[in-house]
């Protein structure tokens, strides 16, 4: 282990990590399990390739990271294309972390923690996927990591300015600024949900009307405030809260929100900046009965977890009443009844009639022994990431294997 070259105060060597997620064709980039954000390695104009052009306008713009995340057999044809990618953009310092890098990576964290469950730094599953940019971070001595989605678009120069401030410093009242979220602007130039779906099919599966009170109220307060939300495309740690907080691998689901959930528990907030923004273009997404589960599990999990940890000595609780309005009700007793509701309108109302009658029959009970078989997996695991970060901080092996999948400015 090398060195630690960060303190206490604002960041001084940051990294962008930017998850990108890759499928053989436009099929299999709307398959059932595809991650939201995949796209089709025969797209002419990837999301990817306009995310880093907006980048090359930003001043004291800083590495770039980019976890190249796909299928297997199509793990060389999306290393080709990402690197294609990254040296179209000569003005930037691209690292592409491709699973040959990952799987070293893997090899150091077993050494480094043999009994850490699961596979929890990887290039397969949200949470895994998050703190493989962590590690990597780790690994190039970056004292902050800023989390950006390849298929947002920076909207000025300030971009860097925006991200690093207030981080790492604190708030009048003393308390840590170690992770921030920003926003994002939707394709009509808005930063609240949509609310224009209320048929049935909806009803009981939103909270936008909730969300939406909780982010006019952070956009008209002061810039910096306590937030109860995280834009996993758009987000800031500090080296002192991600080598003492990982993501959490066993969720299937809003790995960014979890996120804030696993700092609490540690006594540590997630705040907002309210002047941090970009444009989030994603490609049409096609919302899936398979998809749905994943939520299903996603809170089924959330609350099993919170409640497992509320249990611990050693961690705070996280109660739904510290999260209202938004997103308490979530992972609140208002989650069974949400689910069998939503589940049963979307089997009568939807051509999808099939697949939601199997979650309407059959959802909560796998969810709920999914939930029970998983959640004291995190809290064992986190026992391992700060000796696991450590290990792997400024290691020189690894070092000079990323810096070899580097692509830079002739």
């Amino acid at each position: 282990m090398g060195e630690r070259t960060w303190g206490k105060g604002a960041c001084m060597n940051p990294a962008i990590v930017i998850p990108s997620y890759w499928a053989a064709d436009a099929v299999d980039a709307q398959a059932p399990g595809a991650y939201d954000h995949s796209t089709d390695l025969n797209a002419p104009k990837p999301e990817l390739d306009a995310c880093l052009a907006s980048l090359e306008q930003v001043r004291d713009v800083c590495r770039v990271i980019v976890l190249v995340v796909s299928p297997p057999s199509s793990a060389d044809a999306a290393r080709e294309r990402v690197r294609a990618i990254a040296r179209s953009h000569p003005a930037l310092t691209v690292t592409v972390l491709t699973e040959r890098e990952a799987a070293r990576i893997r090899d150091r964290v077993d050494r480094i923690a043999p009994r850490a469950p699961g596979e929890p730094v990887s290039l397969r599953g949200y949470g895994a996927i998050r703190n493989m940019g962590l590690a990597a971070a780790s690994i190039l001595a970056h004292d902050c990591v800023i989390f950006l989605d390849d298929d947002e678009i920076v909207l000025g120069p300030d971009f860097m300015k925006k991200a690093l401030y207030a981080l790492g410093q604190q708030t009048r009242q003393g308390l840590p600024i170690l992770a921030k979220s920003g926003y994002f602007y939707d394709r009509e130039g808005s930063p609240l949900a949509d609310t224009s779906k209320a048929d049935a099919t909806h009803r009981w599966w939103t909270k936008r009307i909730e969300f939406n009170r909780w982010m006019r109220r952070a956009l008209s307060g002061t810039r910096i405030s306590r937030s109860n939300y995280v834009c996993g495309g758009l987000f800031a740690l500090h080296a002192r809260a991600y080598m003492r907080v990982a993501f959490d691998p066993w969720i299937t689901r809003g790995e960014d929100l979890d996120y804030l959930f696993n700092m609490r528990m540690h006594g540590l907030d997630v705040w907002f900046d309210n002047e941090w923004v970009v444009r989030h273009l994603p490609p049409p997404s096609v919302h899936r009965a398979p998809r749905f589960m994943q939520n299903v599990y996603r809170w089924y999990y959330e609350r099993a977890k919170l409640a497992f940890a509320a249990r611990q000595h050693d961690l705070e609780p996280v109660t739904p009443a510290s999260l209202m309005p938004y997103p308490g009700p979530w992972f609140s007793s208002e989650l069974d009844e949400c689910v069998r509701k939503t589940a049963f309108a979307r089997m009568m109302l939807t051509s999808e009639r099939v697949g939601y009658g199997r979650i309407w029959r059959h959802g909560r009970e796998l969810a709920e022994r999914y939930a029970d078989e998983n959640k004291s997996k995190y809290i064992r695991f986190q026992s391992f990431w700060p000796s696991i970060m450590d290990g792997l901080w400024n290691d020189e092996e690894l070092s000079e294997m990323l810096e070899e999948a580097t692509c830079r400015e002739n």
